[in-house]
């Protein structure tokens, strides 16, 4: 078991023997990224800021409504 060892001692790490399925990357020109193009209207899914405030209050609403009537079915709110 032991009668190696200065034969092992003085060959090279396994680490600095050459591996053939891994080969160093070698230095490539970093592709041009194309700029962002800017988009031309602001609008988000084709609607205006006052267009999308009032679908989400309307959302908000719809939530608030439909949470107090699961409250109402399941008995954890009542009216009296």
């Amino acid at each position: 078991m032991f009668d190696n060892l200065r034969e092992l001692s003085e060959s090279p790490l396994y680490e600095d023997e050459p591996n053939e399925l891994y080969q160093e990357p070698e230095a490539v020109a970093a592709p041009v990224a194309a700029r962002p193009r800017k988009r031309k209207n602001k609008n988000f899914l084709g609607m205006t800021a006052q267009q999308r405030f009032l679908v989400s209050v309307m959302l908000l609403i719809t939530v608030c409504l439909l949470g107090i009537m699961v409250m109402f079915v399941t008995g954890s709110m009542s009216i009296f």
